[in-house]
């Protein structure tokens, strides 16, 4: 077993490293969320029914999916199975009323709308500091930031 499997550690070796000041550090952007919530996206061609299913996967809220027989299904949508081809793709969500997972193969779809409340909206760190803050200089004492409620 080596020194270094043993644990040891070459201490001179570890300070000639210059360390890194997290000052000085490149930050990276956060991500711009697309407010998705109400959008219902035109599925006229196969790019479009791709793009808007793909949207819903990221989408923290439900959608309502209106299958090509008039039947509609309100839920969360989890999964997104892709192919080559639109029949051998599909969607798999929770329906609103229920713990039973739906499969809908995407040439079923004939409707998609963005119906729930988007969950991840305004959860940001910074809109979290901004409450804070005005409450602080609002002379508010205890302050204590609660979520926000889901339903």
């Amino acid at each position: 077993m080596t020194g270094k499997e043993s644990g040891h550690i070459d201490h001179e070796a570890a300070q000639a490293v210059p360390h890194a000041d997290p000052d000085t550090l490149e930050v990276a952007p956060g991500t711009a969320h697309e407010k998705l919530e109400g959008w219902i996206p035109q599925l006229a061609t196969e790019e479009e029914i791709r793009i808007a299913l793909e949207k819903a996967f990221d989408y923290r809220g439900d959608v309502t999916i209106t299958r090509k027989d008039g039947s509609k299904i309100e839920g969360y949508l989890f999964d997104r199975r892709t192919a080559a081809t639109l029949k051998d793709s599909v969607v798999r969500l929770y329906p609103k009323n229920s713990n039973e997972k739906i499969s809908i193969p995407y040439t079923e779809i004939a409707a998609l709308a963005f119906t729930g409340r988007d969950t991840a909206a305004g959860k940001s760190w910074e809109a979290w500091m901004k409450k804070y803050a005005q409450k602080k200089a609002a002379g508010e004492t205890n302050i204590a930031l609660e979520p926000e409620p889901l339903d």
